[in-house]
């Protein structure tokens, strides 16, 4: 496949509706001046435990749904999916329910509050909308995927301002979130018919899940690891510094990890769904995806230079003085963002080769070493040195995944010649 039609259908992903991007990147500079950083570090508490959660809500079968060899299959294990996802999203509303009913919720729940009430639809409506994504993708319905999406983006941006200026306070970030994706998941939900979808027994789900098994068993555990390291500052180290510094890395963090997030995932499903038609009909792949990585560091090593110099006068000019400090920590997270960016965008290569359980081992090493680091800054009692260390950790784990993702495809190109 040409570059030009990798970037075409990625630009498709992640742009969308040009009108809810504008107003997703205009509600920034209202929300940051109606909500404090000290809202925006609980908030970030909030969703880091719903990015947690949310991996075990379908197991990661809906990773499966591309690699299925036929539409029954990918209807059977998408059924499957959605099933698991509500029987875990119940059960967690019944324990967050206890818990807060019973006054007993530990460590950051307590910061939350009723707020904890939110966590179970939320993973719901993540769960589904992430299903009817991947049902999408197979069929390479990208205008759908980035209409569901900037949909999200737009309602949860407009229901936070409404929220903020009405004095709802710290609760109208995850309100609006919420609102957000569950009006993304009835998107999804209402043109679902237009996939004209074969029909599926609950055994052919169960079929369909025990064959895919190598999801939940191990891209499931490992996204789970990946997920946990990457929000110990949120899950463990904002028990020990200031809500509000937390809350300027959590800003930090939005404008140099989630664009790098968005466009990486864009980038796999694309390339996931291309690779995987390419080593299905046994022909080579390597040439595509050097080339993509090529014409990545070209626009990305600019940028992050870029962003180097002017992070901290940007966020201070767009976003207000009570903003100021933000710019260092964009500074040690560039690293992670530059070489993440090609990283995660290969991610789908051990779910082509079934060499998940290998990949295991790299995230089982990334959260060792995050843990490590997370534990010496809080001992020396400074934030920035936590997140610098953090951020280092995982920059050396991405390279070392890239390096092994590019070799798996070589050695099946090697298998093609013999």
């Amino acid at each position: 496949m040409k570059m030009k039609g990798i970037v075409g259908e990625a630009a498709t992903l992640v742009s969308g509706n040009v009108l809810a991007q504008v107003i997703t990147l205009l509600a920034y500079f209202v929300l940051t001046r109606i909500y404090t950083p000290d809202d925006y570090g609980l908030f970030n508490i909030f969703y880091s435990y719903i990015e947690v959660l949310i991996i075990f809500s379908t197991c990661k079968y809906e990773l499966a749904i591309v690699v299925a060899d036929d539409e029954r299959e990918a209807s059977a294990v998408a059924h499957f999916a959605l099933r698991l996802n509500a029987l875990v999203s119940a059960g967690l509303l019944l324990v967050a329910l206890l818990l807060w009913l019973t006054n007993t919720l530990p460590g950051n729940f307590a910061q939350l509050g009723w707020m904890v009430l939110l966590i179970p639809p939320m993973v719901f409506f993540c769960g589904t909308s992430r299903v009817y994504s991947y049902l999408y993708n197979r069929f390479h319905r990208y205008a759908m995927i980035a209409v569901s999406d900037n949909v999200n983006a737009s309602t949860s941006a407009v229901t936070k301002i409404i929220l903020g200026l009405l004095g709802v306070s710290q609760n109208g970030l995850p309100l609006g979130t919420v609102i957000g994706q569950a009006a993304s998941n009835a998107n999804y939900r209402l043109r679902l018919h237009s996939l004209s979808l074969p029909k599926a027994t609950i055994s052919d789900g169960k079929r369909a899940a025990r064959k895919h098994r190598n999801f939940p068993y191990y891209v499931a555990s490992k996204d789970f690891i990946n997920t946990f390291s990457s929000n110990l500052p949120f899950l463990w180290a904002a028990l020990y510094f200031d809500r509000a510094e937390v809350g300027l890395f959590g800003l930090a963090l939005t404008f140099t990890l989630q664009p790098v997030n968005i466009l990486s995932a864009a980038f796999e499903r694309v390339l996931y769904a291309r690779t995987a038609e390419a080593v299905r009909d046994h022909l080579p792949t390597m040439r595509m995806l050097r080339r993509f990585l090529v014409m990545l560091l070209a626009v990305a090593v600019p940028v992050c230079m870029l962003a180097w110099f002017l992070a901290e006068p940007i966020f201070v000019f767009c976003f207000g003085d009570r903003w100021q400090g933000c710019g260092v920590y964009v500074q040690a997270l560039l690293p992670l963002a530059l070489v993440g960016l090609c990283s995660t965008s290969l991610m789908f290569v051990s779910n082509v080769f079934s060499t998940q359980r290998i990949e295991f081992g790299f995230f089982l090493v990334m959260v060792a070493l995050r843990v490590t680091a997370i534990a010496v800054g809080i001992s020396l009692g400074n934030f920035l040195l936590t997140i610098t260390l953090y951020a280092t950790a995982g920059a050396l784990v991405q390279v070392s995944l890239l390096i092994w993702y590019l070799w798996q495809v070589r050695r099946y190109e090697c298998t093609l010649t013999n």
